[in-house]
């Protein structure tokens, strides 16, 4: 069956053992969440193949939990929850979960509905990495080089610059963003500006004339393909010579060259 991931974000401690145990009997790796804090932190460690979440966490929003999650368009989720309704149902659907299983449930057909998504991903999976010439964003592994450089990201600065990276250059809201990168419902819009100076230190020659997250007026930031899909720049071409590199730099290489 191979290593396949899952995580279960389930509130009730019995139903979330329970769940556990018989999807490692089938084969499964499983991992464990008791909240919506430390889910997103294991997600984001553990990139599982497959969420299974419950719709209605004590610690927070499930059904924004869950367009998060499908924002980062690395697993599949599986929605549990005791609304039946069919105007619940299609909430679920709409935030993001790829199914929707109603409790009470038998073991047999969850079971059943795991190894249908699981069949899903495997003839539709979603690309592992974006790749734009000298910036390479490895989603799988969460890991971002420039240059074939390692640049180290907290969790949330790599969420920053993926939703970025996605728009394809195209400028996003600080609201789109906090929307899109942040898990948690946010507003202020302080929080991204204070992301993007820590992210532009890290992958910016210089932060105070930033060429590749820039600064659109009135709107937001974009990340700058333009720049990244450039000829390489040399100094005897004429050009502005290298910035010398600091500590937050050193692991940069110093070329001009990107929603939770």
């Amino acid at each position: 069956m191979g290593a396949i991931n899952i995580q279960i974000v389930e509130g009730n401690p019995h139903l979330r053992s329970l769940l556990g145990w018989h999807l490692q009997q089938a084969g499964y790796q499983v991992h464990q969440s008791a909240d919506l804090h430390q889910a997103r932190e294991m997600f984001l460690v553990r990139q599982p193949n497959l969420m299974i979440l419950d719709s209605e966490m004590p610690s927070g929003d499930g059904l924004e939990f869950c367009r998060w999650l499908s924002q980062q368009q690395t697993a599949l989720i599986l929605m549990l929850s005791a609304r039946t309704t069919e105007s619940d149902i299609v909430a679920g659907l709409r935030s993001g979960a790829d199914d929707y299983l109603t409790k009470p449930f038998g073991m047999q057909e969850f079971l059943a509905r795991v190894e249908a998504l699981l069949r899903r991903q495997r003839t539709a999976a979603p690309p592992v990495n974006l790749d734009f010439g000298d910036l390479k964003i490895d989603l799988v592994h969460r890991r971002v080089r420039f240059k074939g450089e390692l640049i180290e990201l907290t969790p949330q600065e790599f969420s920053l610059l993926y939703v970025l990276a996605q728009a394809g250059g195209t400028a996003l809201s600080r609201a789109d963003l906090l929307q899109r990168a942040w898990p948690d419902e946010i507003d202020n819009p302080r929080t991204v500006d204070t992301h993007v100076l820590s992210l532009r230190k890290k992958v910016e020659i210089d932060p105070r004339q930033p060429n590749l997250i820039q600064t659109v007026r009135n709107v937001g930031y974009r990340l700058n393909l333009e720049i990244l899909n450039a000829p390489p720049v040399h100094q005897n071409n004429g050009q502005l010579p290298r910035k010398p590199a600091t500590a937050s730099m050193s692991r940069m290489a110093a070329v001009q060259r990107p929603r939770i």
